[in-house]
């Protein structure tokens, strides 16, 4: 899923700059370059990765007061119904500041060929969006 993201943040008629990182490699510095955010995890006992939560734990006071609100969209690949995971991460991202711009895209059982496609849409709109100052 991640990578239909990306492929779809990638597109040649696209001209954002992207930066594509694993929750435990992202940083403080990733958010403040960052014009929007894109956020993938799996759902886990209804919740999102760990890594996931380690990130917002470690990103939340380096950069409360130097964010600018951020764009953002969410996929998750759900065991169950991606709604638990899709909650804590809503109220998260509210405290950061975060905006939603789009719909979330969830997987539920095996990622389909359609699930794919819209995290690839997902990523070109949240990028284009970025690109054209809409957002």
């Amino acid at each position: 899923m991640a990578q239909a993201v990306l492929r779809g943040a990638e597109q040649p008629d696209i001209n954002v700059g992207v930066r594509c990182k694993r929750a435990a490699q992202a940083t403080p510095e990733d958010l403040l370059w960052a014009d929007g955010l894109i956020l993938g995890t799996p759902e886990n006992f209804g919740y999102m990765s760990g890594a996931l939560k380690d990130f917002f734990d470690r990103t939340f006071y380096e950069v409360e007061g130097h964010l600018k609100p951020l764009p953002y969209g969410v996929f998750i690949s759900a065991g169950n119904d991606g709604r638990g995971a899709l909650s804590a991460i809503t109220r998260i991202a509210n405290g950061y500041p975060f905006v939603a711009v789009q719909e979330p895209v969830i997987s539920r059982g095996a990622v389909s060929e359609a699930v794919l496609q819209d995290c690839e849409s997902l990523g070109a709109t949240i990028a284009a969006g970025i690109e054209l100052g809409m957002f």
